[in-house]
């Protein structure tokens, strides 16, 4: 009932967001005959509802029509973002005008959509272009061995119908250029959808990185099936923490599985359970999302990786995941002996678009 409940509230959600930025669209640009204004409505109501319908389509049958449709209903998505802030601004500016005596006119309204879209393009091109984010950690009682040592965090790639091998090379070429001791990739490797998805990870076997590559669940990968992810992974290098602590030279490194739906995870509880942890030992906490602090710093983690939130990937939705988490939706945080790192991720979920934020490969330095 409640997920009925959230998916009516967002869908009516989404319609008034549509109708507002329709409204506007016609306004500004002057469409008033009822036949085009009419058409006008039905193309934006169809653009907003068709990332359901290509959701639903793909995940019954990939090829390239699918595939097309679900880049473009997802990118659309992203527009609608900033035509919502466009038309917000053009009517901001027409009553500010209003109210201090003079008539604005709506070539204002018409530029702010100029600019919505050109955002939006370039919000494309920054999705499919990560960079590097360096950050250095103090960990107590780390072990000499990793003095300066370098761990690479991977997250949320979202591979699937946007996001390809190809993309996935770049991005193991770019992680092999900071010559990493071990690299980490903190969930949604998989964007839950269907379709060639070992093809998909083989670059994953061109890493190099000497102290291993691991790999932990998101919420994504409960979407596509935790046992279909795992089976895909073990034919790679890539080692799978379920639950589970390795040690890695002196280095605790504990990889807890993100929960499945209607489980209830604490993360305490699980650490301590873990056979082979040791208290008091240096740890580093894989966890998909940046939860459970206070737990973490409980069962002693030095270092804890999540990622999940994308920053919000479109702005202003980086507010919204800003007030979600608490404050601890980016960036890295300290406090005393625990240190956490919240990644935006690599990839996108949805719109194959980020603005307000810059993808990225974090690059952790630890001392």
């Amino acid at each position: 009932m409640s997920f009925t409940l959230f998916i009516a509230i967002a869908t009516g959600l989404l319609l008034g967001i549509t109708y507002f930025c329709y409204y506007s669209f016609a306004s500004f640009f002057g469409i008033t005959a009822p036949a085009s204004r009419l058409i006008t409505l039905a193309l934006f109501m169809f653009f907003s509802l068709s990332f359901i319908f290509a959701t639903l389509l793909s995940h019954w049958r990939e090829n390239i029509f699918t595939r097309f449709y679900y880049a473009a209903s997802g990118f659309w998505l992203g527009l609608l973002v900033n035509l919502l802030m466009a038309s917000l601004a053009g009517w901001l500016v027409i009553s500010i005008a209003g109210f201090s005596g003079h008539k604005a006119s709506n070539i204002i309204g018409v530029l702010f959509f100029g600019i919505a879209f050109i955002y939006s393009i370039y919000g494309v091109w920054n999705a499919f272009n990560p960079q590097v984010k360096e950050v250095s950690v103090r960990i107590k009682n780390l072990p000499p061995g990793w003095e300066g040592k370098t761990i690479v965090q991977l997250s949320d790639v979202h591979l699937g119908h946007i996001y390809k091998a190809d993309f996935l090379r770049k991005v193991v070429r770019t992680v092999n250029g900071l010559k990493p001791d071990m690299v980490v990739i903190t969930g949604d490797l998989f964007d839950g959808m269907d379709g060639s998805l070992p093809s998909l990870v083989t670059p994953l076997n061109d890493l190099i990185a000497p102290d291993g590559v691991y790999f932990i669940t998101g919420n994504h990968e409960t979407y596509l099936g935790v046992d279909k992810a795992f089976s895909i992974l073990e034919k790679t290098k890539v080692k799978i923490l379920n639950d589970e602590v390795r040690d890695i030279r002196g280095l605790q490194l504990i990889g807890i599985s993100y929960p499945q739906r209607g489980e209830r995870k604490s993360i305490i509880n699980t650490i301590r359970n873990m056979p082979g942890f040791i208290p008091g030992k240096p740890t580093v906490l894989l966890y998909h999302a940046p939860v459970r602090i206070a737990e973490a710093r409980a069962a002693g983690v030095n270092l804890q990786l999540s990622g999940h939130t994308h920053k919000g990937q479109i702005f202003p939705v980086n507010f919204i995941t800003n007030a979600v988490y608490k404050g601890y939706d980016y960036g890295l945080y300290t406090m005393g002996d625990y240190s956490l790192y919240t990644t935006d991720g690599v990839g996108t979920w949805g719109p194959p678009m980020r603005t307000g934020n810059t993808p990225e490969i974090v690059d952790i330095k630890l001392h």
